[in-house]
């Protein structure tokens, strides 16, 4: 557990297991501490060095733009990595977080050993996900009604109630979001919508030049399906795996995630 300063940010970050490097970049409003399931199993395989974003967890944000762009969340990431003299490193994204995965690894190629994009968009031509910032004008019925549809486009309440499996997610997360946060919190929370809403690497994808897993769920009506198939095709050499579930099919597809470590390792 230690805290790095980048012009007057004040960045929280932990490293955890052991094995080959791999830096982590988490999604939208997720912590270390929210995040432990995911940390953890990455950790059986791993040296995971995984920070707080921006006004997220025990990274404040006191003295920076309320309007980070995603090279600022790219810069972040990299001075953690510089704080651990770490010189390169495999990279795992998910969500905003593969955003940030992409926008680190077209400005640091040369870091990037191995790179996994999940559940993730390249912006631009190449397609951009749900515009998340575009919900706060909703209604709370309809932003309910998104939320869920985004999660897994067959999330319907009948659907949910044929699969107790998929139900228990729907409900766990649910809890997570009656979770009162703090002002900091939601501030943070808006600067990643902020910045994701001017996500775009399409253009420079072919700066990527290391061994890359784009994983996709088939249902994902955040980051739908065939973003994820552009973004493989854009990246010189990468491998496409589609899986039985939604924007969180790590947790509905128990392929997944042993897949991923498998290819991050080098192994296959």
């Amino acid at each position: 557990m230690a805290t790095i300063v980048r012009d007057k940010l004040s960045i929280y970050y932990e490293v955890i297991g052991t094995g080959p490097r791999l830096l982590v970049l988490n999604g939208s409003g997720a912590s270390i501490e929210s995040s432990q399931l995911l940390i953890g199993f990455l950790a059986r395989h791993f040296t995971v060095l995984v920070h707080d974003q921006r006004g997220l967890g025990r990274t404040g944000l006191q003295g920076t733009s309320e309007h980070p762009s995603m090279a600022d969340y790219a810069l972040d990431a990299k001075a953690v990595l510089d704080a651990m003299g770490w010189e390169e490193t495999a990279v795992f994204g998910l969500s905003f977080g593969g955003m940030v995965a992409q926008e680190f690894a077209v400005t640091w190629p040369e870091v990037v050993t191995r790179l996994a994009l999940l559940s993730t968009s390249s912006g631009g031509a190449g397609g951009s996900s749900y515009p998340l910032h575009e919900m706060a004008s909703m209604s709370p019925d309809e932003r309910a009604r998104v939320a869920l549809h985004n999660l897994d486009m067959r999330f319907t309440p009948e659907w949910l109630a044929e699969h107790p499996s998929d139900m228990a997610l729907v409900s766990v997360m649910a809890t997570q979001a009656l979770t009162e946060k703090s002002e900091e919190v939601l501030r943070g929370e808006t600067a990643q919508l902020h910045a994701r809403s001017f996500h775009d690497t399409w253009d420079r994808l072919g700066a990527i030049s290391c061994p890359t897993f784009v994983g996709a769920g088939r249902y994902d009506g955040l980051a739908p399906l065939a973003n994820a198939e552009t973004l493989s095709r854009a990246i010189r050499g990468a491998a496409l795996e589609v899986y039985e579930g939604g924007h969180i099919f790590m947790a509905q597809d128990r392929r997944a995630m042993p897949q991923v470590a498998t290819f991050l390792t080098g192994a296959n």
